[in-house]
């Protein structure tokens, strides 16, 4: 096949490129050039600014795609780009969404599909199910031929998943464990959660690819291991071995508290504080033989072993570590008040 992916090197993409690459495709990647040394030999790539559509076209002009797949794309603007440059040059154009983009809370904690859209917390899932509206309205109107798939807390190697966590990352989470300091855990941390290693991921969104079956639809790419987020954060003790010393607070409580560029109203309000469990019949019909394999508690051996060979990756964040201990300390005043 001939497949172009708009992005390719990201934490989902990533994979993606490395399995279609190793899969002898011919394979074509358009970004702006930042991670080209992370791209395997014989991938064409289109640097430039997907904004910049001249130089896109002069770049792709001729060129008919069996795949045109979008990472980054996050708002209608984006889509509505895509959709003109690429009408008659893709033969399926694939658009990652967001399961965070399912109702919250929705009226059935089994998530498939055809479970509502709508998320009065976060505006990057609305971002996201205004994307999907368009696509399928150019499907419907002009044959565009659209697939969406759905993801949900997808990682790599690269960073390890936790839900209270500065915007750097998750570096400084796991800091505190290693110094022995206490870390906040949303809620009671017994609301249940799906973590998704990335090749996992992209064997199934690779087996959607020219599948007769896709076009048009919808699908949701999760492992079907479910954890409460305390059992996930005594995996990432684990993995640094050490004591995990969870201090459990009000997902209210730390959207109130935190400053605004931590998002927490939309990350855990709008996402990780709801306890779902992800459906993926529908996948499974479609792509026959996929199951994901990769365990949480190995795949964060994974990433805690290159995290420690990449120093480059463990970004502190004193200023986050400051406000973890303040808002513990106010829990504990408060509870000594009383």
């Amino acid at each position: 096949m001939k497949i172009l992916l708009i992005g390719g090197t990201g934490t989902i993409s990533s994979a993606i490129t490395r399995q279609l690459a190793d899969g002898g495709h011919d394979l074509w990647l358009l970004n702006r050039g930042n991670r080209k040394s992370e791209v395997p030999a014989g991938v064409r790539q289109v640097i430039a600014d997907i904004d910049d559509t001249a130089e896109v076209l002069r770049q792709i002009d001729g060129e008919q795609f069996d795949a045109v797949c979008e990472f980054i794309g996050f708002v209608p603007e984006q889509v509505q780009r895509d959709i003109r440059l690429f009408s008659g040059r893709t033969r399926q154009y694939v658009y990652i969404s967001s399961a965070s983009a399912y109702n919250k809370p929705a009226a059935n904690h089994v998530i498939t599909e055809g479970t509502t859209l709508a998320n009065p917390y976060w505006e990057y899932s609305r971002n996201k199910i205004a994307c999907e509206e368009l696509l399928l309205k150019a499907y419907r109107d002009d044959a565009f031929p659209v697939t969406i798939v759905r993801s949900s807390h997808t990682y790599c190697e690269r960073g390890v998943p936790v839900s209270v966590h500065e915007p750097k990352g998750s570096w400084q989470v796991l800091k505190r464990m290693m110094d022995g300091k206490p870390v906040i855990i949303h809620g009671d941390g017994t609301s249940l959660w799906t973590l998704t290693w990335n090749e996992d991921f992209a064997r199934g969104f690779i087996g959607l690819l020219r599948n007769p079956k896709a076009i048009g639809e919808a699908f949701q790419i999760m492992s079907d291991e479910q954890l409460s987020w305390t059992q996930i954060y005594q995996c990432v003790a684990d993995a640094l071995g050490v004591e995990l010393k969870p201090y459990y607070i009000s997902s209210t409580f730390l959207a109130k508290a935190a400053p605004k560029d931590y998002d927490f109203e939309g990350n855990l309000l709008g996402d990780k504080s709801v306890t779902v469990q992800f459906d993926c019949t529908k996948l499974k019909r479609a792509v026959a033989g996929f199951q994901a394999t990769t365990r949480f508690h190995e795949g964060v051996r994974r990433c805690v072993a290159y995290l420690k060979a990449h120093p480059e990756l463990q970004q502190e964040d004193p200023d986050f570590d400051a406000w973890c201990d303040r808002v513990i300390a106010a829990q504990e005043q408060a509870l000594r008040s009383l």
